[in-house]
C-alpha cells in the first residue's frame, strides 16, 4: 500500500497493488462516493495483438504473450465484484462501469441486480478503429446509482465525443477527459473516487483535478508503478506526463 500523498492540501491518492476483489474487500463499508472503472475483461489480450485492429501506441514488441492481466469475468466472479462495489459505495452515490459491445451483452445486465441502472452512455471515440467488419468507433459506459441521488447537472447528454488516445503508454489507457465527464455530475470536491482497475491512472488524475481523493488498485505491477509516478508528477508540477495537454 502506498502512503496517501497530499495534492494541494485538498486531495490525496492511494494506489495499491492488488486484484480488484481483494482490493475492494480491504475497504470499509460505505467508504467511497463514486466508482469509475474500466475492467480488463477476459479475451481483451486476444484483440490487442499486432494486426488485429485495436492496438494503440507502442507497448512492446510483436509476439508478447499478454499485454496485461485480465479480469476473470465469469458471472460468479463478476457478481462478487459488483457485490463488493455495492458494499463500499455510500448510499445515494454513483457508479460508472465501462464495457465494449461484447462484454455489455454478456455481463452488462448483471449490474441491474446490484444497482439502479439509469443510463447506458455511448463513448464516441471520434476516430475510427481498424478492422475488417464494421469499424469500431464507440464503447459503452453503464451509469447506475445506489439510492436516489440525482446528477448535479441537468445539461449532460448520453453521447460523449472524446477522442481516443493516438499514442498511449498503456494498452487500456483511456483519456482523462472521459473520467472527468463521469465526475462532472456525480462528484464534489472532497469526495472519494475509487477505481478497482486503475491501469495507468487516468481516473486518478481526473479525481485529483476535480479536488477529490482517490483510492484504486491494479493487479499489474507495471500499471501500479506507472499510475503512482503519474500522480506524483501531477502533484509536483500540475502537469500530466501521459497527457501533457490535459
Amino acid at each position: 500500500m502506498t502512503q496517501a500523498v497530499s495534492i494541494d492540501a485538498t486531495a490525496a491518492y492511494d494506489i495499491r497493488a492488488a486484484d480488484c476483489i481483494s482490493f475492494l474487500r480491504s475497504l470499509p463499508d460505505s467508504s467511497v462516493d463514486v466508482i469509475t472503472t474500466d475492467p480488463a475483461y477476459s479475451g481483451m489480450n486476444q484483440h490487442m495483438r499486432f494486426g488485429h485492429g485495436r492496438i494503440v501506441g507502442a507497448y512492446g514488441k510483436p509476439g508478447n504473450a499478454r499485454w496485461f492481466t485480465e479480469f476473470s469475468d465469469d458471472p460468479a466472479t463478476y457478481r462478487a465484484f459488483l457485490g463488493e462495489c455495492r458494499r463500499v459505495l455510500r448510499d445515494g452515490r454513483h457508479i460508472y462501469i465501462m464495457f465494449d459491445s461484447f462484454s455489455l451483452l454478456s455481463l452488462g445486465a448483471l449490474v441491474r441486480d446490484f444497482f439502479d441502472v439509469k443510463c447506458v452512455i455511448v463513448w464516441d471515440k471520434v476516430h475510427l478503429g481498424m478492422g475488417h467488419y464494421f469499424r469500431r468507433r464507440h464503447e459503452h459506459i453503464v451509469f447506475a446509482t445506489k439510492g436516489r441521488r440525482k446528477l448535479s447537472r441537468r445539461d449532460l447528454q448520453d453521447v460523449w465525443s472524446v477522442s481516443r488516445l493516438r499514442r498511449a503508454a498503456y494498452p487500456t489507457q483511456k483519456p482523462v477527459e472521459l473520467f472527468e465527464r463521469m465526475l462532472e455530475g456525480s462528484a464534489e470536491p472532497g469526495f472519494m473516487v475509487c477505481d478497482p482497475f486503475c491501469g495507468s491512472g487516468s481516473a486518478a488524475i481526473a479525481a485529483l483535478r476535480h479536488g477529490c481523493d482517490f483510492v484504486g488498485a491494479d493487479i499489474a505491477p507495471g500499471a501500479v508503478e506507472m499510475a503512482r509516478a503519474r500522480c506524483a508528477a501531477w502533484s509536483a508540477t500540475g502537469s500530466d506526463p501521459l497527457e501533457p495537454a490535459v
